[in-house]
């Protein structure tokens, strides 16, 4: 059986393994935060898209005790692992790519704010266009998207792209001096290997969950899918490298 302590073990050393791909992950979670909070409201709705263990959604509530968050992700793991650390958090399993999706969000009033950090570039292009699509149905207008993410540029300013690849990894290697943390892989075979974790480790393999490739990394393709759904206004809020918050604007 899972047990609360373990659980946040276990998230303390996702964390830490999403850190070796993100080394300024946490300003990304301030500078997302900071934006949901300047939206003067003393209890944000906010919907956390493909939300994981719920390290974004803990943050939240930690900076706005007031808010209400409903944490969305299809990975029956990562939803069991969330929701033993996290037991004052609404986890809810669901597909962001199914239609209908939203229907499951039990939302008593349009949410004030979407958030999401390195998990909508596992959606591809069609599938994305309808996913922002839906989602702009439950968002108020002037309501945000905040999306924290690598999305690349090669398509327009290949050199530029180039260029905050390289900033990016020089930050790198300035964070980890060579010794990075242990990569997605080496934690999610130590998760299989852990006995806590069988039955959720078979419910996510019944489930067929997990991720086969970045299917929509570059900018363009969120920025088009969200003027398509009719976001009034998308662009970069904050960025370190490819490293980016891209905000959109409910009209």
């Amino acid at each position: 059986m899972l047990t609360h302590d373990a659980a946040l073990e276990w998230i303390a050393r996702w964390d830490r393994q999403q850190e070796g791909y993100l080394p300024d992950r946490e300003e990304r979670f301030t500078a997302l935060i900071d934006a949901v909070e300047a939206l003067n409201r003393p209890d944000p709705l906010v919907v956390d898209l493909g939300c994981g263990p719920g390290s974004l959604s803990a943050r939240i509530l930690e900076r706005l005790p007031g808010a209400t968050v409903v944490s969305v992700d299809a990975d029956p793991l990562l939803l069991g692992l969330g929701r033993a650390a996290y037991p004052h958090l609404r986890f809810v399993a669901l597909d962001l790519r199914t239609p209908g999706w939203t229907d499951a969000l039990g939302l008593e009033r349009p949410a004030d704010a979407a958030v999401s950090t390195t998990a909508l570039h596992w959606i591809s292009g069609p599938e994305l266009s309808k996913m922002y699509a839906e989602l702009a149905t439950v968002l108020r207008p002037g309501g945000l998207l905040l999306n924290g993410d690598h999305l690349e540029t090669d398509d327009a300013t290949p050199v530029i792209a180039r260029l905050e690849r390289a900033v990016h990894d020089r930050e790198t290697e300035r964070r980890f001096a060579g010794e990075r943390p242990e990569d997605w892989r080496q934690w999610w075979e130590a998760v299989a290997a852990d006995p806590a974790f069988a039955d959720l480790h078979a419910a996510r393999t019944t489930a067929g969950a997990g991720h086969h490739g970045s299917e929509s990394p570059l900018l363009s393709e969120h920025v088009g899918a969200l003027r398509d759904a009719g976001f009034a206004e998308v662009g970069t809020l904050w960025q370190r490298g490819h490293n980016r918050i891209l905000c959109a604007v409910r009209a």
